[in-house]
């Protein structure tokens, strides 16, 4: 149904269209030379006018130019970027698993629970000192 209704509205419209050149046609066919002529004249110092103000709106004259600036930036862009940066190790550090399984340990081994007793009465006493 939308079809339909999209048919008949291009219909309409070319119909419209048909008729509007035909009138113009028609009005372009009843004018006198005079007319003509005068219309032809205003229609040549329009198109010279036009042609006088595109000089510099014409893409052809600027796109080179634009396309050095856009190279020119790009290469800054690149050169200046980030500085090289000497990649730099983090500091070695150990875990407390690597601690207690390193060979020298094996005491505090057995000494765990008494280990994690202290860590839970350390944790203890801070959480009763902020509350």
């Amino acid at each position: 149904m939308n079809e339909r209704h999209d048919d008949l509205a291009a219909s309409a419209e070319q119909h419209l269209a048909d008729k509007a050149h035909e009138l113009f046609d028609e009005s372009v066919q009843a004018l006198d030379a005079q007319t003509q002529s005068r219309l032809n004249r205003g229609r040549q110092r329009a198109l010279a006018e036009l042609d006088s103000r595109a000089g510099f709106r014409t893409p052809s004259k600027w796109v080179p130019a634009a396309g050095v600036a856009a190279v020119a930036v790009f290469a800054v862009v690149l050169w200046s970027g980030k500085p090289p940066v000497d990649e730099i190790s983090p500091p070695a550090t150990t875990s407390d698993l690597e601690i207690l399984l390193n060979q020298d340990s094996f005491e505090m081994l057995q000494d765990l629970e008494f280990y994690s007793w202290i860590d839970l009465d350390a944790e203890l006493d801070a959480g009763a000192n902020v509350g």
